[in-house]
């Protein structure tokens, strides 16, 4: 069977913009145009010219730089908003008027103060004056859902014959369920005779959770284009999300014969670009696109990813540009995945020292909620190879405060000899680390450090995690004591044996 194509309409930069806290600036909204025309959309709602200046200049540029995707700029249904749009539009290869007004008898009473027969009048009008610019103009029944239905089908009809294109018909407060959204767009199929004149369109809200299910509702009942957002961010909670809308027409296209032109495999890159920008953070549990979207701790689950990832995964993370999936080792994790984690790290044990070291993993997994590749090479090291410390840290001394250059003198045993040297630093630590380098002649690189204090009070136990890296190995080094400079030199020093052992497994391995 020959699938349709559903039209995406990205409003990220319109109603996704409108997300408290998601403002961008002009030069940010243009660089999502630019990801959103490389994703492959279809079209890209740029903006409200009439609600700033800056919206105004942000349409503009975008329209005139971006060439290979329809660019739309919101109306309201007066002569003044739609003058504002095409002033921005003008400029675009292929342009869209999007004007919109109110259907719903609860908007006509209290925001609009209009008639049915005032709403309608100005419908057709703003439609037609759209039309004197260009021929791409869409009309939006604003709460269409909470519309009286016959008068949504003769709006709808009078705006077709106007000249609408598209028609969108929006759950503008996230109302509706599934089944009667479906049923709304069945009846406006059947009542509205020139409805074929035009692509039914939708735009659904999230306040219910149901944004998602509610388009595909009525792309199943005729709806050929669908208006959302990326991460589904927008007024309220949300829009729906555009990665979930193209990967369930993807995904399900035995059942839903139908597909879009999105280049899935931008999708992720897309959404983290939104996540650095407006500072939304995704949380771990989003579909699609989320941390956990491909990452696997259950046993069971492991277990069978490792023997056919068809078994817990209906989409490979690679189509959604996420480079591979994540096998989580914690509590929950079973031997299989802890055998292949343990090849992964190059570690081949008898069955005597693989249970041993997994007995060691489920006690440690108790205790911690993630288990790091680090976490598990020194447990390996520690409780199977026991490769004694190359340098144990016997005495540290530093001098600190307002008019004094720090200083520190570091006295280690190394390889069974004691040796002892002094250095500056720009505070008390850096000294500190500056010393011990001297004296291990060390080139790793500091990438990581943080302090956590273990217990309350000004006397507090503090616990210092470095993590190194030297000559691509990575490793990380934890030091606890109450003189938070005395934890900083044993999470250092730790985390330099590491290496030693590191260092010394990859030259035997050669």
């Amino acid at each position: 069977m020959k699938k349709e194509r559903i039209k995406i309409f990205d409003t990220t930069l319109r109603d996704g913009e409108q997300s408290p806290g998601a403002s961008m600036n002009v030069e940010e909204k243009l660089r999502v145009a630019r990801q959103l025309q490389k994703l492959n959309v279809d079209v890209i709602e740029a903006g409200f010219p009439m609600a700033s200046e800056g919206d105004f200049e942000a349409v503009k540029r975008i329209a005139e730089t971006i060439r290979t995707v329809e660019i739309a700029a919101l109306a309201r249904a007066n002569f003044r908003d739609i003058d504002r749009a095409w002033e921005a539009l003008k400029g675009a290869r292929n342009p869209r008027i999007h004007t919109f007004i109110a259907t719903s008898d609860i908007h006509l009473k209290y925001k609009l103060r209009l008639s049915r027969d005032e709403v309608l009048k100005k419908a057709v009008e703003a439609v037609k004056h759209a039309r004197s610019y260009t021929e791409n103009v869409e009309f939006s029944a604003e709460d269409a859902v909470r519309s009286d239905r016959d008068f949504l089908a003769e709006v709808i009809e009078a705006v077709i014959e106007a000249g609408a294109r598209t028609v969108n018909i929006p759950d503008t407060v996230g109302y509706s369920i599934p089944t009667e959204f479906g049923d709304l767009i069945r009846f406006l199929k059947e009542r509205v005779r020139n409805i074929d004149r035009a692509t039914i369109s939708v735009h659904c809200h999230n306040d219910l959770g149901l944004a998602v299910a509610n388009s595909i509702a009525a792309i199943q009942a005729g709806a050929r284009q669908v208006e959302c957002t990326i991460n589904g961010i927008g007024e309220r909670a949300g829009n729906a999300s555009l990665e979930e809308i193209v990967m369930i027409l993807k995904t399900r296209k035995d059942l839903l014969h139908l597909d879009t032109r999105v280049k899935t495999e931008y999708l992720y890159p897309t959404s983290r670009l939104i996540t650095h920008i407006t500072g939304m953070v995704v949380q771990p549990n989003k579909a699609i696109v989320g941390a956990n979207a491909f990452a696997h701790e259950a046993g069971i689950h492991q277990d069978g990813i490792l023997k056919e990832r068809l078994t817990y995964e209906i989409m490979t993370p690679e189509s959604v540009g996420i480079p591979r999936s994540t096998l989580v080792m914690g509590k929950h994790s079973g031997r299989h995945a802890f055998r292949e984690k343990l090849k992964s790290l190059g570690y081949e044990l008898s069955e005597e020292d693989f249970n041993r070291a997994f007995e060691r993993f489920k006690q440690l997994a108790d205790k911690k909620k993630e288990i790091f590749d680090e976490d598990i090479e020194a447990l390996v090291a520690d409780e199977i190879l026991r490769i004694p410390d190359r340098y144990r840290l016997l005495y540290v001394h530093v001098v600190s405060g307002t008019n004094v250059i720090p200083t520190a003198t570091v006295q280690i045993e190394m390889d069974g000899k004691m040796v002892q040297d002094t250095d500056y630093g720009v505070g008390p630590v850096d000294a500190v680390y500056r010393a011990i380098a001297r004296i291990t002649k060390t080139k790793s690189k500091l990438l990581k450090y943080s302090v956590n204090a273990i217990t309350g009070g000004t006397d507090a136990q503090g616990e210092v995690t470095v993590r190194l890296e030297e000559k691509g190995h990575t490793v990380i080094g934890q030091g606890a004591h109450m003189d938070i400079i005395v934890a900083s030199a044993k999470a250092y020093i730790n985390a330099l044996n590491k290496l030693e052992y590191k260092k010394k497994r990859f030259q035997v391995s050669l």
